[in-house]
Protein backbone atom coordinates (compact mmCIF):
# COMPACT_ATOMS: atom_id res chain seq x y z
CA UNK A 1 0.00 0.00 0.00
CA UNK A 2 1.31 3.36 -0.75
CA UNK A 3 2.51 5.82 1.89
CA UNK A 4 0.28 8.81 2.02
CA UNK A 5 3.04 11.80 1.29
CA UNK A 6 4.38 14.21 3.61
CA UNK A 7 6.59 17.40 3.69
CA UNK A 8 9.25 18.86 5.69
CA UNK A 9 10.00 22.17 7.25
CA UNK A 10 12.72 24.07 8.48
CA UNK A 11 12.46 27.52 10.35
CA UNK A 12 16.28 28.93 10.28
CA UNK A 13 15.76 31.10 13.44
CA UNK A 14 18.78 33.85 14.63
CA UNK A 15 18.88 31.50 17.69
CA UNK A 16 17.25 28.23 16.93
CA UNK A 17 16.38 25.96 13.57
CA UNK A 18 12.98 24.41 14.13
CA UNK A 19 12.22 21.57 11.87
CA UNK A 20 9.22 18.82 11.74
CA UNK A 21 7.82 16.37 9.43
CA UNK A 22 4.09 17.51 8.48
CA UNK A 23 1.58 14.51 7.42
CA UNK A 24 -1.07 15.87 5.20
CA UNK A 25 -3.52 16.40 8.72
CA UNK A 26 -0.61 19.25 9.39
CA UNK A 27 0.19 17.09 12.09
CA UNK A 28 3.70 17.24 13.35
CA UNK A 29 4.92 13.42 13.17
CA UNK A 30 8.27 14.10 13.84
CA UNK A 31 10.51 17.45 15.10
CA UNK A 32 13.65 18.61 16.40
CA UNK A 33 15.51 22.06 17.07
CA UNK A 34 19.01 22.93 16.89
CA UNK A 35 20.74 25.91 18.11
CA UNK A 36 21.84 28.24 15.03
CA UNK A 37 25.90 28.37 14.89
CA UNK A 38 25.71 31.95 13.61
CA UNK A 39 29.03 32.46 15.65
CA UNK A 40 30.61 29.67 13.06
CA UNK A 41 29.84 31.42 10.43
CA UNK A 42 28.04 31.12 6.92
CA UNK A 43 28.78 28.08 5.91
CA UNK A 44 27.78 26.02 9.36
CA UNK A 45 24.71 27.88 9.17
CA UNK A 46 23.58 26.56 5.89
CA UNK A 47 25.09 22.98 6.70
CA UNK A 48 22.95 22.78 10.12
CA UNK A 49 19.97 23.53 7.80
CA UNK A 50 20.89 21.02 5.37
CA UNK A 51 21.11 18.65 8.31
CA UNK A 52 17.63 19.48 9.79
CA UNK A 53 15.94 19.07 6.60
CA UNK A 54 18.30 15.60 6.35
CA UNK A 55 17.87 13.72 9.59
CA UNK A 56 13.55 14.16 8.78
CA UNK A 57 13.35 13.35 5.27
CA UNK A 58 11.64 9.71 4.88
CA UNK A 59 10.34 7.59 2.18
CA UNK A 60 7.38 9.35 1.34
CA UNK A 61 8.45 12.65 0.93
CA UNK A 62 7.26 15.28 -1.59
CA UNK A 63 8.67 18.67 -1.02
CA UNK A 64 11.08 20.51 1.57
CA UNK A 65 9.27 24.12 2.61
CA UNK A 66 12.18 26.00 4.31
CA UNK A 67 11.57 29.82 5.85
CA UNK A 68 14.22 32.37 6.71
CA UNK A 69 14.45 35.75 7.96
CA UNK A 70 15.87 38.99 6.55
CA UNK A 71 15.85 39.71 2.44
CA UNK A 72 14.34 36.53 0.99
CA UNK A 73 14.14 36.44 -3.20
CA UNK A 74 11.88 33.51 -2.83
CA UNK A 75 11.74 33.07 -6.67
CA UNK A 76 15.70 32.11 -6.52
CA UNK A 77 15.58 30.96 -3.48
CA UNK A 78 18.25 32.78 -1.91
CA UNK A 79 18.90 34.99 1.12
CA UNK A 80 19.71 38.16 -0.14
CA UNK A 81 20.43 39.26 3.21
CA UNK A 82 20.04 38.80 6.92
CA UNK A 83 22.12 41.00 9.72
CA UNK A 84 21.18 38.28 12.60
CA UNK A 85 22.43 35.40 10.72
CA UNK A 86 25.40 36.58 8.75
CA UNK A 87 23.75 35.52 5.71
CA UNK A 88 24.27 37.40 2.36
CA UNK A 89 23.48 35.98 -1.34
CA UNK A 90 23.27 32.55 0.19
CA UNK A 91 21.37 29.93 -1.99
CA UNK A 92 19.40 28.57 0.86
CA UNK A 93 17.55 26.41 -1.46
CA UNK A 94 19.78 24.85 -3.87
CA UNK A 95 22.06 23.88 -1.04
CA UNK A 96 19.03 21.73 0.46
CA UNK A 97 18.06 20.82 -2.99
CA UNK A 98 21.23 19.40 -4.02
CA UNK A 99 21.60 17.12 -1.02
CA UNK A 100 18.53 16.07 -0.86
CA UNK A 101 17.14 15.88 -4.79
CA UNK A 102 13.57 17.05 -3.36
CA UNK A 103 11.69 20.04 -4.57
CA UNK A 104 12.26 23.21 -1.84
CA UNK A 105 10.87 26.41 -1.26
CA UNK A 106 11.99 29.26 0.58
CA UNK A 107 9.54 31.89 2.26
CA UNK A 108 10.83 34.63 4.47
CA UNK A 109 9.73 33.90 7.88
CA UNK A 110 7.14 35.90 9.04
CA UNK A 111 5.67 35.98 5.15
CA UNK A 112 5.42 32.21 6.43
CA UNK A 113 3.99 32.89 9.48
CA UNK A 114 1.40 35.49 7.78
CA UNK A 115 0.39 32.36 5.55
CA UNK A 116 -0.67 30.30 8.09
CA UNK A 117 -2.04 33.11 10.22
CA UNK A 118 -4.21 33.68 7.08
CA UNK A 119 -5.28 30.56 6.08
CA UNK A 120 -5.57 29.05 9.66
CA UNK A 121 -5.93 31.47 12.20
CA UNK A 122 -7.02 34.77 13.27
CA UNK A 123 -6.82 36.09 9.42
CA UNK A 124 -9.18 33.28 8.49
CA UNK A 125 -12.27 35.45 6.58
CA UNK A 126 -9.64 39.15 6.63
CA UNK A 127 -9.20 40.35 3.66
CA UNK A 128 -6.39 43.19 5.26
CA UNK A 129 -4.21 41.68 7.97
CA UNK A 130 -1.19 43.02 9.09
CA UNK A 131 1.00 40.07 11.28
CA UNK A 132 3.65 41.12 13.11
CA UNK A 133 6.21 38.83 14.20
CA UNK A 134 8.00 39.65 17.35
CA UNK A 135 11.58 37.08 17.94
CA UNK A 136 14.74 37.87 17.51
CA UNK A 137 14.13 40.44 15.21
CA UNK A 138 10.71 42.01 14.13
CA UNK A 139 8.87 42.12 10.64
CA UNK A 140 5.32 41.63 9.24
CA UNK A 141 3.38 40.15 7.09
CA UNK A 142 1.05 42.15 4.98
CA UNK A 143 -2.24 40.92 3.70
CA UNK A 144 -4.21 43.86 1.50
CA UNK A 145 -7.58 42.47 -0.75
CA UNK A 146 -6.66 38.97 0.28
CA UNK A 147 -3.41 38.94 -1.18
CA UNK A 148 -0.31 38.37 0.36
CA UNK A 149 2.20 41.23 -0.72
CA UNK A 150 5.83 40.48 -1.56
CA UNK A 151 6.55 43.81 -3.21
CA UNK A 152 9.09 44.70 -6.40
CA UNK A 153 11.70 42.96 -5.13
CA UNK A 154 10.26 40.36 -2.58
CA UNK A 155 11.45 42.40 0.53
CA UNK A 156 7.96 43.85 1.55
CA UNK A 157 7.58 43.22 5.41
CA UNK A 158 11.40 44.73 6.89
CA UNK A 159 8.56 45.88 9.68
CA UNK A 160 11.55 46.02 12.13
CA UNK A 161 13.70 48.96 10.71
CA UNK A 162 10.45 51.21 10.50
CA UNK A 163 12.42 54.46 12.21
CA UNK A 164 10.59 55.14 15.43
CA UNK A 165 13.24 57.45 17.28
CA UNK A 166 15.63 59.39 15.28
CA UNK A 167 19.34 59.14 16.22
CA UNK A 168 18.14 56.12 18.65
CA UNK A 169 19.63 53.12 19.05
CA UNK A 170 22.50 51.60 17.32
CA UNK A 171 20.28 48.66 14.74
CA UNK A 172 22.06 45.24 13.65
CA UNK A 173 21.54 46.85 9.89
CA UNK A 174 23.62 49.61 10.59
CA UNK A 175 21.00 51.99 10.96
CA UNK A 176 19.80 54.33 14.36
CA UNK A 177 16.49 54.13 16.01
CA UNK A 178 15.14 51.27 14.12
CA UNK A 179 11.98 49.86 16.08
CA UNK A 180 13.90 46.25 16.07
CA UNK A 181 16.28 47.63 18.42
CA UNK A 182 13.82 48.82 20.77
CA UNK A 183 10.83 45.60 21.01
CA UNK A 184 12.53 42.76 19.61
CA UNK A 185 13.57 40.06 21.90
CA UNK A 186 17.22 40.69 21.63
CA UNK A 187 17.33 44.00 22.06
CA UNK A 188 15.02 43.83 25.27
CA UNK A 189 17.53 41.44 26.66
CA UNK A 190 20.22 44.04 25.85
CA UNK A 191 19.03 46.83 27.18
CA UNK A 192 18.50 45.19 30.53
CA UNK A 193 21.81 44.16 30.67
CA UNK A 194 23.33 47.83 30.03
CA UNK A 195 20.76 48.77 32.68
CA UNK A 196 22.37 46.57 35.49
CA UNK A 197 20.36 43.72 34.73
CA UNK A 198 20.73 39.95 34.65
CA UNK A 199 18.84 38.09 32.19
CA UNK A 200 19.19 34.66 29.62
CA UNK A 201 16.18 36.10 27.47
CA UNK A 202 13.23 38.05 27.04
CA UNK A 203 11.34 35.98 29.25
CA UNK A 204 13.01 36.86 32.36
CA UNK A 205 12.60 40.79 31.77
CA UNK A 206 8.92 40.40 31.40
CA UNK A 207 8.27 37.95 34.37
CA UNK A 208 9.93 41.06 35.99
CA UNK A 209 7.86 43.72 35.10
CA UNK A 210 5.90 44.13 38.22
CA UNK A 211 9.07 43.94 40.26
CA UNK A 212 12.29 45.79 38.75
CA UNK A 213 11.87 49.70 37.33
CA UNK A 214 14.22 48.97 34.48
CA UNK A 215 12.24 46.11 33.52
CA UNK A 216 8.74 47.99 33.10
CA UNK A 217 10.96 51.10 31.64
CA UNK A 218 12.07 49.28 28.83
CA UNK A 219 9.18 47.49 28.15
CA UNK A 220 6.86 50.32 27.70
CA UNK A 221 10.00 52.50 25.84
CA UNK A 222 9.54 48.73 23.27
CA UNK A 223 5.66 48.80 23.45
CA UNK A 224 5.10 52.68 22.75
CA UNK A 225 7.83 52.25 19.61
CA UNK A 226 5.30 49.73 18.67
CA UNK A 227 2.31 51.36 18.90
CA UNK A 228 4.28 54.30 17.04
CA UNK A 229 5.30 52.08 14.15
CA UNK A 230 1.91 50.39 14.13
CA UNK A 231 0.44 53.98 13.75
CA UNK A 232 2.22 54.69 10.60
CA UNK A 233 1.59 51.10 9.35
CA UNK A 234 -2.30 51.74 9.82
CA UNK A 235 -2.47 54.88 8.26
CA UNK A 236 -0.77 53.53 5.10
CA UNK A 237 -2.80 50.01 4.71
CA UNK A 238 -5.66 50.32 6.77
CA UNK A 239 -5.66 47.06 8.04
CA UNK A 240 -8.81 45.13 9.09
CA UNK A 241 -7.04 43.30 12.41
CA UNK A 242 -3.01 43.32 13.64
CA UNK A 243 -1.91 39.97 15.28
CA UNK A 244 1.23 39.79 17.31
CA UNK A 245 3.40 36.89 17.03
CA UNK A 246 6.91 35.26 17.93
CA UNK A 247 8.09 34.51 21.53
CA UNK A 248 7.39 38.51 22.93
CA UNK A 249 3.57 37.63 21.76
CA UNK A 250 3.52 35.26 24.83
CA UNK A 251 3.58 38.09 27.54
CA UNK A 252 0.18 38.47 26.47
CA UNK A 253 -1.84 41.50 27.99
CA UNK A 254 0.91 43.05 28.84
CA UNK A 255 2.16 43.53 25.49
CA UNK A 256 -1.40 44.56 24.34
CA UNK A 257 -3.02 46.36 26.83
CA UNK A 258 -0.20 49.30 25.90
CA UNK A 259 0.60 48.39 22.46
CA UNK A 260 -3.56 49.01 21.82
CA UNK A 261 -3.19 52.06 23.76
CA UNK A 262 -0.19 54.05 22.12
CA UNK A 263 -2.23 52.79 18.81
CA UNK A 264 -5.52 54.66 19.45
CA UNK A 265 -3.78 57.31 20.53
CA UNK A 266 -1.64 58.07 17.35
CA UNK A 267 -4.84 57.48 15.68
CA UNK A 268 -6.96 61.00 16.59
CA UNK A 269 -9.20 61.02 14.20
CA UNK A 270 -10.14 57.20 13.18
CA UNK A 271 -10.90 54.17 15.67
CA UNK A 272 -7.71 51.73 15.60
CA UNK A 273 -8.18 48.31 14.23
CA UNK A 274 -8.09 45.38 16.71
CA UNK A 275 -4.96 44.24 17.90
CA UNK A 276 -4.69 40.18 19.50
CA UNK A 277 -2.20 37.16 19.88
CA UNK A 278 -1.63 34.88 17.59
CA UNK A 279 -3.71 31.58 18.47
CA UNK A 280 -0.60 29.94 16.28
CA UNK A 281 2.23 30.30 18.34
CA UNK A 282 5.59 29.86 18.49
CA UNK A 283 5.54 27.57 15.24
CA UNK A 284 3.45 29.86 12.82
CA UNK A 285 6.33 30.42 10.31
CA UNK A 286 6.78 26.26 10.69
CA UNK A 287 3.66 25.76 9.70
CA UNK A 288 3.49 28.48 6.77
CA UNK A 289 6.79 26.86 5.31
CA UNK A 290 5.05 23.56 5.29
CA UNK A 291 2.04 25.19 3.95
CA UNK A 292 4.39 26.35 1.23
CA UNK A 293 5.94 22.89 -0.01
CA UNK A 294 2.34 21.66 0.05
CA UNK A 295 1.40 23.87 -2.19
CA UNK A 296 4.51 23.55 -4.24
CA UNK A 297 4.06 20.02 -4.36
CA UNK A 298 0.37 19.69 -5.36
CA UNK A 299 -0.69 17.91 -2.63
CA UNK A 300 -3.98 17.85 -1.22
CA UNK A 301 -4.28 18.60 2.66
CA UNK A 302 -6.51 19.44 5.62
CA UNK A 303 -4.43 21.19 8.30
CA UNK A 304 -5.58 21.90 11.38
CA UNK A 305 -5.25 25.63 13.05
CA UNK A 306 -2.37 25.42 15.21
CA UNK A 307 0.38 23.01 15.24
CA UNK A 308 0.19 19.47 16.85
CA UNK A 309 2.58 16.58 17.48
CA UNK A 310 1.75 13.10 17.90
CA UNK A 311 1.79 12.28 21.58
CA UNK A 312 5.49 10.39 23.04
CA UNK A 313 5.59 6.52 22.00
CA UNK A 314 2.59 7.15 19.59
CA UNK A 315 2.01 7.60 15.57
CA UNK A 316 0.50 10.90 14.04
CA UNK A 317 -2.91 10.49 12.43
CA UNK A 318 -2.45 9.05 8.90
Amino acid sequence: MRRPAHVVAVDLGGTTIKAARFNAQGVAEETLRLATPFSEGPEAVVAAVVRAATTLVRLGTAAVGLCAPGLIDDAAGVVRYASNLGLRDTPLTAAVADRLRLPVTLEHDVRAACLAEQRLGLGTGIQDLLVVVLGTGVAAGIVSSGRLLRGDKGFAGEFGHIPVHADGELCACGQHGCLEAYVSASALVRRYRRAGGIAENAADVTARLKTDPDAARLWAEGTDALGRALVATTVLLDPQRIVLAGGMAAAGNALTDPVRHALQDGLTWRAAPEVNISPLGADAGLLGAALRATDAAGLPHSYNRRVETAAPGQRAPR
